[in-house]
């Protein structure tokens, strides 16, 4: 009868939400776009490599890949082709030369990168920067000069004067 039927056990799993990883942004990303999130590495199937908190490297480096630095780097760091970026840990004295360069760390030295240098809120840079593009997110820390470095065939912008020196001689 129905008060004699025995309690059944439920052996079903519970279910357990699982939400999708974040995406994690390139390098490359621009900072328009970032609004207070944190530092993600690369894509795991990107050729980079990864200087941990632990490793403190005196001398010349130098790659053809990318570069993670979150321990302490001191000499010189030459990647042209390729983007180096300073971790939130990373202790960087030395003279950057690189395709692409974000700093979220420490840098003391000159950085000149070919594309563009980006100093996120949290990295401080006491040195010159060299760069086509340069991005200084707010709360960031900068002692140095900046100089934003044009394509050698690119022409200067003409200015108000010349346009009607130029219109009034024709």
């Amino acid at each position: 009868m129905w008060w004699e039927k025995k309690a059944q056990a439920d052996t079903r799993p519970e279910p357990h939400p699982v939400s999708a990883p974040p995406a994690t942004p390139r390098l490359e990303d621009s900072m328009t776009n970032q609004t207070s999130r944190p530092f993600e590495p690369p894509l795991a199937n990107h050729d980079q490599t990864v200087l941990g908190q632990s490793v403190i490297l005196h001398g010349d480096l130098a790659g053809k890949e990318d570069l993670l630095i979150e321990g302490q780097v001191e000499g010189t760091i030459k990647v042209p082709d390729h983007c180096v970026t300073i971790g939130a840990h990373g202790e960087v004295r030395a003279e950057i030369h690189a395709r692409q360069v974000v700093v979220l760390g420490s840098v003391t030295g000159n950085i000149s990168a070919r594309e563009k240098i980006e100093i996120r809120k949290t990295g401080q840079v006491v040195g010159d920067l060299s760069a086509a593009a340069i991005a200084i997110e707010g709360g960031a820390f900068l002692k140095g000069s900046i100089d934003i470095a044009r394509e050698q065939n690119q022409e200067a912008p003409h200015s108000i004067a010349d346009s009607a020196a130029f219109k009034a001689s024709v």
